[in-house]
């Protein structure tokens, strides 16, 4: 079963990267194939909010939409993915965000964590996972990085040590 895992230390605070990643309507805007996203259900809970999506994902002339229970636990900064609905038998994906001690590194800058990201997936039709598994593969590889950049956009740039 394909997965996919990364850990990156990145110029930006736990707490924006989070927002960063939580806010998944603006997805189609720089997330590797993302087409389209839409926001089916939002519900609160005491400690999480709980997003019901649907996403629809484009490539040549291949276009798949899925549903998924978007889990975003704010304080604890965790973000959980879990498919609903679609082209997969199964699917899951991971985000944390922990900050660092700047303080611990030499010219980092003030505002600065670590962001995990896990992803593992399985495609229903034996077909479709032939047609677009190397792809999906290759966009998963990109995520992290899309984030990333993203953030420097929408937050700026600082210097890394």
């Amino acid at each position: 079963m394909p997965q996919f895992s990364t850990r990156r230390c990145v110029k930006h605070s736990a707490a924006d990267m989070f927002d960063l990643v939580a806010d998944i309507e603006r997805y189609p805007e720089f997330v590797p194939l993302c087409r389209s996203m839409r926001v089916r259900r939002r519900t609160q809970l005491e400690d999480r909010e709980v997003v019901v999506a649907e996403m629809t994902v484009a490539y040549k002339l291949i276009q798949e939409s899925f549903t998924s229970r978007v889990t975003l636990h704010r304080e604890r900064r965790e973000i959980l993915v879990e498919y609903l609905d679609g082209p997969f038998s199964r699917m899951e994906n991971r985000w944390e965000f922990r900050p660092v001690d700047a303080g611990a590194r030499e010219g980092a800058v003030a505002a600065a964590c670590d962001v995990a990201f896990f992803i593992s997936y399985e495609f229903r039709s034996r077909t479709l996972g032939l047609l677009m598994g190397a792809m999906f593969d290759s966009a998963f590889r990109r995520f992290a990085s899309a984030f990333e950049r993203r953030a420097d956009q929408v937050f700026g740039s600082a210097r890394m040590a």
